[in-house]
């Protein structure tokens, strides 16, 4: 793993589809998004879920642990976003102790 310089997924992107959810769940509070940024930290909110992220970068793929709520019940877990060839990232969204899900993102 390097450092946040020449990371190609730093950035805000919107989350636009998961295996898991409809659109409308995933925009239910706010328009579902993930920021990556490059001093090891990030946040995401799809839902009712809204969460940190500690960072570990390579140069198209991000790997973080992540803390954060879900109505109110604290939650964690882990994941990685990958960019993918069409410009969108594919994200590995891991739940500790509950789901999997695969998400994609365009750049915002």
């Amino acid at each position: 793993m390097s450092g946040a310089a020449g990371c190609e997924v730093i950035g805000r992107w919107r989350i636009v589809e998961a295996d898991l959810w409809d659109r409308d769940y995933l925009d239910l509070v706010e328009p579902a998004y993930m920021t990556f940024a490059k001093n090891g930290q990030g946040e995401f909110a799809l839902g009712v879920v809204n969460a940190t992220m500690e960072l570990a970068y390579g140069q198209r793929i991000v790997f973080f642990n992540w803390t954060g709520f879900d109505e109110g019940d604290q939650i964690c877990g882990s994941g990685s976003a990958e960019l993918e060839d069409d410009g969108t990232i594919e994200i590995e969204l891991s739940f500790h102790n509950g789901d999997d899900a695969i998400l994609k993102a365009r750049r915002e």
